[in-house]
Protein backbone atom coordinates (compact mmCIF):
# COMPACT_ATOMS: atom_id res chain seq x y z
CA UNK A 1 0.00 0.00 0.00
CA UNK A 2 2.82 2.39 0.94
CA UNK A 3 4.62 1.63 -2.33
CA UNK A 4 1.48 2.38 -4.36
CA UNK A 5 1.10 5.73 -2.58
CA UNK A 6 4.71 6.65 -3.30
CA UNK A 7 4.31 5.79 -6.98
CA UNK A 8 1.07 7.80 -7.15
CA UNK A 9 2.70 10.83 -5.55
CA UNK A 10 5.64 10.61 -7.94
CA UNK A 11 3.30 10.43 -10.93
CA UNK A 12 1.30 13.39 -9.65
CA UNK A 13 4.49 15.35 -9.15
CA UNK A 14 5.63 14.53 -12.66
CA UNK A 15 2.26 15.57 -14.10
CA UNK A 16 2.44 18.96 -12.40
CA UNK A 17 6.09 19.42 -13.29
CA UNK A 18 5.72 18.77 -16.99
CA UNK A 19 3.66 21.87 -17.91
CA UNK A 20 6.00 24.08 -15.91
CA UNK A 21 8.97 22.66 -17.74
CA UNK A 22 8.22 24.78 -20.79
CA UNK A 23 5.68 27.23 -19.30
CA UNK A 24 2.95 25.34 -21.20
CA UNK A 25 -0.33 24.05 -19.91
CA UNK A 26 -0.74 20.27 -20.06
CA UNK A 27 -2.82 18.68 -22.81
CA UNK A 28 -5.19 17.23 -20.23
CA UNK A 29 -5.74 20.58 -18.53
CA UNK A 30 -6.34 22.36 -21.83
CA UNK A 31 -8.94 19.77 -22.83
CA UNK A 32 -10.52 20.13 -19.39
CA UNK A 33 -10.80 23.92 -19.79
CA UNK A 34 -12.34 23.71 -23.29
CA UNK A 35 -15.02 21.03 -22.78
CA UNK A 36 -17.53 22.54 -25.24
CA UNK A 37 -15.22 21.90 -28.19
CA UNK A 38 -15.97 18.48 -29.71
CA UNK A 39 -13.93 18.77 -32.88
CA UNK A 40 -10.33 18.17 -33.92
CA UNK A 41 -7.46 19.27 -31.69
CA UNK A 42 -3.75 19.87 -32.12
CA UNK A 43 -1.37 17.42 -30.48
CA UNK A 44 -1.11 19.65 -27.41
CA UNK A 45 -4.90 19.73 -26.94
CA UNK A 46 -5.55 23.12 -28.50
CA UNK A 47 -8.90 23.26 -30.37
CA UNK A 48 -8.45 23.27 -34.14
CA UNK A 49 -11.33 25.12 -35.77
CA UNK A 50 -11.46 24.05 -39.46
CA UNK A 51 -9.76 26.18 -42.10
CA UNK A 52 -13.07 26.61 -43.95
CA UNK A 53 -14.62 28.32 -40.92
CA UNK A 54 -11.60 30.63 -40.63
CA UNK A 55 -11.89 31.54 -44.31
CA UNK A 56 -15.59 32.35 -44.02
CA UNK A 57 -15.02 34.27 -40.76
CA UNK A 58 -13.26 37.08 -42.62
CA UNK A 59 -16.58 38.32 -44.00
CA UNK A 60 -18.29 38.40 -40.57
CA UNK A 61 -18.93 41.80 -39.02
CA UNK A 62 -18.00 42.65 -35.45
CA UNK A 63 -21.66 43.37 -34.67
CA UNK A 64 -22.72 39.93 -35.91
CA UNK A 65 -20.11 38.22 -33.73
CA UNK A 66 -21.06 40.30 -30.73
CA UNK A 67 -24.74 39.41 -31.09
CA UNK A 68 -24.14 35.65 -31.27
CA UNK A 69 -21.67 35.66 -28.37
CA UNK A 70 -23.85 37.90 -26.22
CA UNK A 71 -26.87 35.65 -26.76
CA UNK A 72 -24.73 32.66 -25.76
CA UNK A 73 -23.70 34.36 -22.50
CA UNK A 74 -20.28 35.61 -23.63
CA UNK A 75 -20.61 39.32 -22.96
CA UNK A 76 -16.95 40.32 -22.72
CA UNK A 77 -15.14 39.00 -25.78
CA UNK A 78 -14.40 42.30 -27.55
CA UNK A 79 -11.10 44.14 -27.01
CA UNK A 80 -10.87 47.74 -28.22
CA UNK A 81 -8.47 50.69 -28.48
CA UNK A 82 -5.64 49.31 -30.65
CA UNK A 83 -2.97 50.73 -32.90
CA UNK A 84 -2.76 48.77 -36.14
CA UNK A 85 -0.48 47.57 -38.90
CA UNK A 86 -2.44 47.14 -42.15
CA UNK A 87 -5.64 48.72 -40.78
CA UNK A 88 -7.59 47.98 -43.97
CA UNK A 89 -7.01 44.23 -43.68
CA UNK A 90 -8.73 41.56 -41.59
CA UNK A 91 -6.96 39.33 -39.08
CA UNK A 92 -8.38 35.83 -38.61
CA UNK A 93 -6.78 32.77 -37.04
CA UNK A 94 -6.49 30.42 -34.07
CA UNK A 95 -5.03 31.92 -30.91
CA UNK A 96 -1.70 30.81 -29.47
CA UNK A 97 -1.53 32.62 -26.15
CA UNK A 98 1.48 33.97 -24.31
CA UNK A 99 1.54 35.70 -20.93
CA UNK A 100 4.35 37.94 -19.75
CA UNK A 101 4.63 39.59 -16.35
CA UNK A 102 6.88 42.26 -14.86
CA UNK A 103 10.18 40.55 -14.16
CA UNK A 104 11.60 39.87 -10.72
CA UNK A 105 15.17 38.53 -10.82
CA UNK A 106 14.67 35.32 -8.85
CA UNK A 107 11.67 34.10 -10.84
CA UNK A 108 13.09 35.29 -14.17
CA UNK A 109 16.34 33.40 -13.52
CA UNK A 110 14.54 30.20 -12.54
CA UNK A 111 12.46 30.29 -15.73
CA UNK A 112 15.40 31.28 -17.92
CA UNK A 113 17.67 28.57 -16.48
CA UNK A 114 15.05 25.96 -17.18
CA UNK A 115 14.73 27.22 -20.74
CA UNK A 116 18.48 27.09 -21.27
CA UNK A 117 18.57 23.48 -20.09
CA UNK A 118 16.01 22.73 -22.79
CA UNK A 119 18.19 24.47 -25.37
CA UNK A 120 16.07 27.62 -25.52
CA UNK A 121 17.34 31.18 -25.73
CA UNK A 122 15.43 34.42 -25.48
CA UNK A 123 12.11 34.03 -23.67
CA UNK A 124 10.39 36.24 -26.25
CA UNK A 125 10.71 33.49 -28.89
CA UNK A 126 9.59 30.45 -26.90
CA UNK A 127 5.93 30.67 -27.97
CA UNK A 128 6.91 31.69 -31.51
CA UNK A 129 8.55 28.27 -31.94
CA UNK A 130 5.14 26.59 -31.54
CA UNK A 131 3.28 28.56 -34.21
CA UNK A 132 1.83 26.95 -37.34
CA UNK A 133 -0.11 28.20 -40.37
CA UNK A 134 -3.38 29.83 -39.46
CA UNK A 135 -2.31 30.77 -35.93
CA UNK A 136 -2.40 34.23 -34.40
CA UNK A 137 0.19 35.10 -31.76
CA UNK A 138 -1.77 36.62 -28.86
CA UNK A 139 0.36 38.11 -26.10
CA UNK A 140 -0.46 39.75 -22.80
CA UNK A 141 2.58 41.99 -22.42
CA UNK A 142 0.83 43.85 -19.56
CA UNK A 143 1.01 47.03 -21.65
CA UNK A 144 4.79 47.23 -21.14
CA UNK A 145 6.27 50.23 -22.93
CA UNK A 146 9.82 51.46 -22.23
CA UNK A 147 12.26 48.49 -22.26
CA UNK A 148 9.27 46.22 -22.82
CA UNK A 149 9.08 45.35 -26.55
CA UNK A 150 9.55 41.62 -27.19
CA UNK A 151 8.67 41.88 -30.90
CA UNK A 152 10.60 43.73 -33.58
CA UNK A 153 11.06 43.07 -37.28
CA UNK A 154 13.13 39.88 -36.75
CA UNK A 155 10.59 38.18 -34.48
CA UNK A 156 7.77 39.63 -36.60
CA UNK A 157 9.19 38.00 -39.72
CA UNK A 158 9.52 34.69 -37.86
CA UNK A 159 5.89 34.89 -36.74
CA UNK A 160 4.66 35.71 -40.23
CA UNK A 161 6.70 32.98 -41.90
CA UNK A 162 5.19 30.39 -39.57
CA UNK A 163 1.57 31.60 -39.52
CA UNK A 164 0.92 33.81 -42.52
CA UNK A 165 -0.73 36.07 -39.96
CA UNK A 166 -0.08 39.00 -37.68
CA UNK A 167 -0.45 39.42 -33.93
CA UNK A 168 -2.57 40.74 -31.08
CA UNK A 169 -0.08 42.25 -28.67
CA UNK A 170 -0.94 44.18 -25.50
CA UNK A 171 2.40 45.96 -25.24
CA UNK A 172 4.90 48.04 -27.18
CA UNK A 173 6.38 46.97 -30.52
CA UNK A 174 9.70 48.13 -31.92
CA UNK A 175 10.92 48.32 -35.53
CA UNK A 176 7.49 49.44 -36.73
CA UNK A 177 8.83 50.46 -40.14
CA UNK A 178 10.30 47.01 -40.65
CA UNK A 179 7.10 45.32 -39.48
CA UNK A 180 5.05 47.35 -41.94
CA UNK A 181 7.23 45.99 -44.74
CA UNK A 182 5.91 42.47 -44.02
CA UNK A 183 3.02 42.46 -46.46
CA UNK A 184 0.36 40.46 -44.64
CA UNK A 185 1.37 41.22 -41.08
CA UNK A 186 -2.02 42.58 -40.01
CA UNK A 187 -1.49 43.37 -36.35
CA UNK A 188 -3.10 44.97 -33.32
CA UNK A 189 -0.79 46.44 -30.69
CA UNK A 190 -0.84 48.91 -27.80
CA UNK A 191 2.11 51.25 -28.37
CA UNK A 192 5.46 51.78 -30.04
CA UNK A 193 8.85 52.27 -28.43
CA UNK A 194 12.34 51.94 -29.96
CA UNK A 195 13.72 50.19 -26.86
CA UNK A 196 13.84 46.41 -26.39
CA UNK A 197 12.94 44.11 -23.53
CA UNK A 198 15.37 43.46 -20.71
CA UNK A 199 18.33 45.65 -21.73
CA UNK A 200 21.43 45.29 -19.52
CA UNK A 201 20.70 46.50 -16.02
CA UNK A 202 16.93 46.79 -16.50
CA UNK A 203 15.18 43.44 -16.23
CA UNK A 204 11.61 44.21 -17.25
CA UNK A 205 9.68 41.19 -18.57
CA UNK A 206 9.48 37.44 -18.04
CA UNK A 207 7.37 34.77 -19.68
CA UNK A 208 4.92 33.07 -17.35
CA UNK A 209 2.61 31.06 -19.60
CA UNK A 210 2.34 29.61 -23.09
CA UNK A 211 -1.00 28.35 -24.39
CA UNK A 212 -2.63 28.99 -21.05
CA UNK A 213 -5.69 31.15 -20.35
CA UNK A 214 -4.61 34.77 -20.62
CA UNK A 215 -6.15 38.24 -20.48
CA UNK A 216 -6.22 40.75 -23.32
CA UNK A 217 -7.79 44.04 -22.20
CA UNK A 218 -10.97 42.83 -20.43
CA UNK A 219 -11.21 39.53 -22.32
CA UNK A 220 -10.27 36.08 -21.09
CA UNK A 221 -8.61 34.40 -24.08
CA UNK A 222 -8.19 30.66 -24.43
CA UNK A 223 -5.74 28.84 -26.70
CA UNK A 224 -7.60 27.92 -29.87
CA UNK A 225 -10.06 30.81 -29.70
CA UNK A 226 -10.79 32.21 -33.15
CA UNK A 227 -9.36 35.71 -33.45
CA UNK A 228 -11.24 38.21 -35.60
CA UNK A 229 -9.58 41.62 -35.89
CA UNK A 230 -11.18 44.34 -38.00
CA UNK A 231 -12.46 47.91 -37.75
CA UNK A 232 -9.97 48.63 -34.96
CA UNK A 233 -11.25 45.98 -32.55
CA UNK A 234 -10.46 42.34 -31.84
CA UNK A 235 -13.05 39.69 -30.98
CA UNK A 236 -12.06 36.36 -29.41
CA UNK A 237 -14.57 33.67 -30.37
CA UNK A 238 -14.80 30.44 -28.34
CA UNK A 239 -14.10 27.56 -30.75
CA UNK A 240 -17.44 25.83 -30.18
CA UNK A 241 -19.29 28.98 -31.29
CA UNK A 242 -17.21 29.74 -34.40
CA UNK A 243 -19.35 27.80 -36.86
CA UNK A 244 -22.55 29.30 -35.41
CA UNK A 245 -21.09 32.79 -35.78
CA UNK A 246 -20.24 32.18 -39.43
CA UNK A 247 -23.58 30.61 -40.34
CA UNK A 248 -25.56 33.33 -38.56
CA UNK A 249 -23.55 36.00 -40.36
CA UNK A 250 -24.17 34.38 -43.74
CA UNK A 251 -27.91 34.19 -43.14
CA UNK A 252 -28.03 37.83 -42.04
CA UNK A 253 -25.99 38.85 -45.10
CA UNK A 254 -28.34 37.03 -47.48
CA UNK A 255 -31.48 38.36 -45.84
CA UNK A 256 -30.09 41.90 -45.99
CA UNK A 257 -29.30 41.56 -49.71
CA UNK A 258 -32.78 40.22 -50.43
CA UNK A 259 -34.49 42.82 -48.27
CA UNK A 260 -32.57 45.73 -49.78
CA UNK A 261 -33.30 44.53 -53.31
CA UNK A 262 -37.01 44.13 -52.64
CA UNK A 263 -37.14 47.60 -51.01
CA UNK A 264 -35.52 49.17 -54.08
CA UNK A 265 -38.02 47.36 -56.27
CA UNK A 266 -40.86 48.67 -54.11
CA UNK A 267 -42.25 45.17 -53.57
CA UNK A 268 -42.33 45.49 -49.78
CA UNK A 269 -42.39 48.38 -47.33
CA UNK A 270 -39.66 49.12 -44.80
CA UNK A 271 -42.09 48.10 -42.07
CA UNK A 272 -42.57 44.67 -43.66
CA UNK A 273 -38.83 44.07 -44.01
CA UNK A 274 -37.93 45.41 -40.56
CA UNK A 275 -40.59 43.30 -38.81
CA UNK A 276 -40.78 39.51 -38.54
CA UNK A 277 -41.24 38.32 -42.09
CA UNK A 278 -44.57 36.88 -43.17
CA UNK A 279 -44.77 33.42 -44.72
CA UNK A 280 -45.13 35.01 -48.15
CA UNK A 281 -41.90 36.97 -47.74
CA UNK A 282 -40.10 33.87 -46.45
CA UNK A 283 -41.28 31.93 -49.52
CA UNK A 284 -40.10 34.77 -51.73
CA UNK A 285 -36.72 34.71 -49.98
CA UNK A 286 -36.33 30.95 -50.58
CA UNK A 287 -37.12 31.39 -54.26
CA UNK A 288 -34.70 34.32 -54.49
CA UNK A 289 -31.93 32.18 -52.96
CA UNK A 290 -32.51 29.47 -55.56
CA UNK A 291 -32.59 31.95 -58.44
CA UNK A 292 -29.36 33.71 -57.40
CA UNK A 293 -27.42 30.83 -55.85
CA UNK A 294 -24.41 31.20 -58.16
CA UNK A 295 -23.99 34.94 -57.73
CA UNK A 296 -24.37 35.50 -53.99
CA UNK A 297 -21.43 36.35 -51.65
CA UNK A 298 -21.91 33.14 -49.66
CA UNK A 299 -20.58 29.73 -50.79
CA UNK A 300 -23.08 27.82 -52.92
CA UNK A 301 -22.77 24.79 -50.66
CA UNK A 302 -23.83 26.85 -47.64
CA UNK A 303 -26.88 28.23 -49.45
CA UNK A 304 -27.89 24.71 -50.47
CA UNK A 305 -27.57 23.62 -46.85
CA UNK A 306 -29.69 26.58 -45.74
CA UNK A 307 -32.38 25.76 -48.29
CA UNK A 308 -32.56 22.17 -47.05
CA UNK A 309 -33.28 23.46 -43.55
CA UNK A 310 -36.05 25.83 -44.65
CA UNK A 311 -39.74 24.91 -44.81
CA UNK A 312 -40.64 27.50 -47.47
Amino acid sequence: MFKRKVVLLLLMGFAFYQPLKSQQISKEELIFLTPEWKGERFADGRPKVPDDILKRMKAVSVEEVWAVLKNAGYGYQVAEDWKMINPDSVLVGRAVTTTFMPARPDVWKAIDDRGKKAGKRGQNTWAVDLLVKGDVYVADQFGAHRNGPTIGDNVGNAIYSKTGNGIVYDGALRDIEGLKEIGGFTSFYTSYDPSYHNPPGDLNTMIIGINQPTRIRNVTVMPGDVVLGKEGVVVFIPPHLAEKVVKTSEIVRLRDLFGHQRLREGKYTAGQIDAKWSDDIEKDFSGWLNDHINELPVPKEQIQELLKERTW
